[in-house]
């Protein structure tokens, strides 16, 4: 233990030497720099020599990067060697693992809610709904998810073995899978979505994404007859930069400046421009976003936009305009940094949040419409910056009730309908599929008792089934305590009573969104996520909306400037 710690602070006392070195060059800032690494140094050591219990130098010094990078902003991210594996999926799509992915039950167990089509779990026996309980032999129930999910995920051909325990089953079986190299496709769906229009959905920007854009397209217009495209960006968070420039490229000939940087070095002033030949030039395009569009999405939207090459409908998206760039550091580990803001074609910049700029919570704050600049399109149509992509068509965001959220969070869809979708014999028609009475008694009849079950209800069970009435009588309960108004008992018992909600009618009351999610589960369980997108989008209202502009003659008005929308 004594040569351990002996060759520890030597090692140490080399670090500070290496740093005091930095003060010698003649350059503004290093002397600062060298003076907060020795402290941070010094610290260290102390902790290290002095602290009462046990440390773990490594785990230490990632928290405290960790939390010296959080002050930044939320992507500036540090990985030690340990975490190579998700700086490769980032850019990839791709890791090693048996295809399956877990949700955490209101009773601390982890259960299967996705398999990938013919991936190892798949193969092996493994089934949506399936309880699992251990990884190798050992127990999981003290793990959180990140830590199952690193255990799970290995190099492609060695094996792992699950403890797997199916619904209403005592019985634990153990089922050996060997790892594959897993490929999350970056477009999960295409078809069309009418006689002449083509749909399809891109998730992410790894960097396959274009070639599985391109292929998408090629089959929707030579093979399917699309004569425009809807392309979806709703929920993408972005990527790879470049590969958001070559799908702009696809509809747009070579030449065209796609995206700007301006960076604090100079290396990271660039700009990027289409460089091949378009796929499809002309082609009608609609673009869907919503404010969990962001990054390449932007860049996408916002320069196709700004040129007039497509019409945007949705949701304000998300404003992201930062570039990071990944580093290499000691030991394996990296550094991604936030290196430069990326500007599309009209010059704007879609960043909505200043992370150098904050309140007094530390919230980073959002500019005032007064200081936002107002940029052109290539027709002359306004377009302003800093509020992230703003649609052309503005459609509100649905929003879910209450009941219907608490129903989704506590995962009563996902466990009734792995019930009982065995009861469906043979395929099902996506066109004419609906939920009939039966199974929506059923699906009453198992809610309520679940709900009433004297032991879940003594769980931690997500459920947040409160109306916002009661909310705020409880807020006004805290308000009249605080003001002195103590026999204000009696009257907030009673109108709580009041408010108190009944399951059974508030289910009946939204019966028909309840259907249509009850349906879309079955759906997903019975033919995977391709079946989900055919069953949805024909009554999606942003994908109908952007059919109709399509259809219309507002697509070509808009893309003009002579119009209001």
């Amino acid at each position: 233990m004594k040569n351990t710690r002996k060759l520890f602070l030597i090692g140490l006392a080399l670090v500070s030497m290496a740093l005091i070195s930095l003060r010698l060059p003649i350059k503004e800032g290093f002397f600062e720099m060298s003076k907060q690494l020795e402290i941070m140094n010094s610290a260290f050591r102390e902790l290290n020599i002095f602290y009462v219990d046990p440390l773990s130098p490594g785990a230490l010094m990632e928290t405290g990067i960790a939390a010296m990078l959080k002050s930044l902003d939320p992507y500036t991210r540090y990985y030690p060697e340990s975490k190579m594996e998700d700086v490769r999926f980032m850019s990839t799509g791709e890791y090693g693992g048996v295809g399956l992915s877990l949700n955490e039950r209101w009773d601390g167990t982890f259960y299967v809610v996705d398999l990938k089509e013919n991936a190892p779990a798949e193969q092996g026996g493994i089934k949506l709904g399936d309880n699992l309980i251990q990884i190798a032999g050992s127990n999981i129930s003290h793990l959180d998810m990140s830590k199952i999910g690193e255990l799970i995920k290995g190099t492609a051909g060695t094996d792992i073995t699950l403890g797997i325990q199916k619904p209403s089953q005592k019985e634990l079986v153990n089922i050996t899978l060997t790892r594959e190299k897993i490929k999350q496709p970056d477009v999960p769906y295409f078809g069309m979505i009418s006689d002449s229009t083509g749909y399809l959905i891109l998730s992410k920007f790894t960097r396959t994404a274009t070639i599985e854009v391109r292929k998408a397209l090629i089959q929707l217009t030579d093979s399917m007859g699309a004569k425009k495209i809807v392309f979806d960006l709703r929920g993408n968070g972005g990527g790879l930069l470049r590969e958001a420039v070559n799908i702009v490229n696809l509809f747009v000939p070579k030449g065209q400046e796609v995206v700007s940087m301006r960076g604090k070095t100079p290396e990271w002033n660039k700009s990027y421009s289409t460089s091949q030949k378009a796929l499809l030039p002309n082609i009608p395009l609609v673009i869907l976003l919503d404010e969990r569009s962001a990054s390449a999405s932007e860049i996408v939207a916002g320069t196709l936009q700004d040129i007039d090459r497509a019409v945007i409908i949705g949701q304000e998206s998300f404003g992201k305009g930062l570039v990071q760039q990944t580093k290499k550091l000691a030991y394996g580990s990296r550094i991604k940094i936030t290196v430069a803001k990326y500007y599309t074609a009209s010059g704007r910049c879609v960043q909505r949040l200043h992370y150098d700029d904050r309140d007094d919570s530390g919230d980073a704050r959002i500019s005032a419409d007064s200081t936002l600049v107002t940029y052109y399109t290539k027709n002359g149509r306004p377009v302003i910056e800093g509020r992230g992509v703003i649609p052309d068509i503005e459609l509100k965001p649905q929003t879910q009730d209450y009941v219907i959220a608490g129903l989704i969070n506590s995962g009563v869809f996902f466990d009734f309908v792995v019930t009982t979708c065995g009861d469906i014999e043979g395929s099902i028609d996506l066109d004419s599929f609906e939920i009939n009475d039966r199974q929506w008694e059923s699906f009453l009849q198992y809610t309520v008792e679940q709900f009433n079950d004297q032991e879940l209800q003594n769980t931690d069970r997500i459920f947040p089934y409160e109306p916002l009435s009661k909310k705020l009588i409880i807020d006004l309960e805290e308000a009249m305590t605080e003001d002195g108004f103590i026999d204000s008992s009696e009257l907030m018992s009673n109108l709580k009573t009041l408010i108190k909600p009944n399951l059974e009618t508030d289910l009946k009351t939204h019966e028909d969104d309840i259907r249509q999610i009850l349906g879309k589960e079955y759906v997903f369980h019975l033919e995977n996520t391709s079946g989900v997108f055919k069953f949805e989008l024909p009554k999606d209202l942003v994908t109908l909306e952007a059919i109709s502009t399509l259809e219309s003659g507002n697509y070509l008005q808009i893309l003009s400037g002579n119009t209001n929308n």
